[in-house]
């Protein structure tokens, strides 16, 4: 039996709240550090999961991107890069706890780059202001939220670096419910209202992503958590 509402916000909140704890631990032991490679600090991070929480499953990919493979969208599989003592770092992360899924994006930064410590302090903010502007319009369409988050990214001088900007979450496998389709993102073809229910009559949640990059200067950021709760 599905569970009721109430339940279901209740543990998408503290499946992030285990991730938000996953990531201290893993800014706290210094798993990103100069001379280690992007994979082993995936693995190592992983690893860490098991320990805190006993998870052993993600339902997406593990994704620890530094340098110029930080402009890479979530899709693409850059070669594995050694990270170096003046990089940015972001680590995307979606762990399974109790059949309910984290979805959770952060970014680091080794040594005193001014442009590189502005875009990790730009992405709290762009979200901020992102989820403000969702919570200001009940109607909201993935497009128009996609629009919105788009023109932030710009005035804070900055671009986009993917085709969406968050997507529905839930129960594992969140992915199945309705597919690939663009109404599972937030996107600009997505013309449908973000606070609707699916096809199974549950209440939609969503995360909301802001991937930021400065493709001159060859690097980027990433920020992501839970929109609607």
């Amino acid at each position: 039996m599905a569970d009721d509402e109430p339940t279901r916000a209740a543990r998408l909140l503290d499946a992030q709240a285990k991730a938000v704890r996953l990531f201290a631990e893993m800014e706290e032991r210094g798993l990103v550090a100069p001379g280690e490679g992007e994979r082993a600090v995936s693995d190592r991070v992983r690893d860490l999961a098991n320990e805190l929480f006993g998870t052993t499953r993600h339902w997406h990919k593990r994704i620890v991107r530094s340098g110029p493979n930080t402009l890479k969208p979530y899709r693409e599989n850059p070669p594995d890069r050694v990270i170096t003592a003046d990089d940015i770092v972001f680590a995307d992360f979606g762990p399974i706890f109790e059949e309910y899924e984290a979805d959770f994006g952060r970014t680091f930064v080794l040594g005193d780059d001014p442009a590189k410590h502005r875009l990790r302090d730009d992405l709290p903010r762009v979200f901020a202001a992102g989820r403000r502007f969702f919570e200001a319009d009940p109607d909201i369409t993935g497009a128009r939220l996609y629009a919105e988050v788009e023109r932030l990214a710009e005035e804070a001088g900055w671009e986009l670096g993917g085709w969406h900007a968050g997507h529905l979450v839930g129960e594992f496998p969140h992915e199945w419910i309705e597919g690939a389709d663009v109404e599972s993102y937030i996107t600009p073809a997505n013309t449908t209202p973000l606070r609707r229910t699916d096809k199974a009559g549950r209440r939609c949640h969503w995360i909301l992503e802001i991937h930021l990059i400065d493709t001159e200067r060859e690097f980027g950021g990433f920020h992501e958590e839970l929109l609607t709760l």
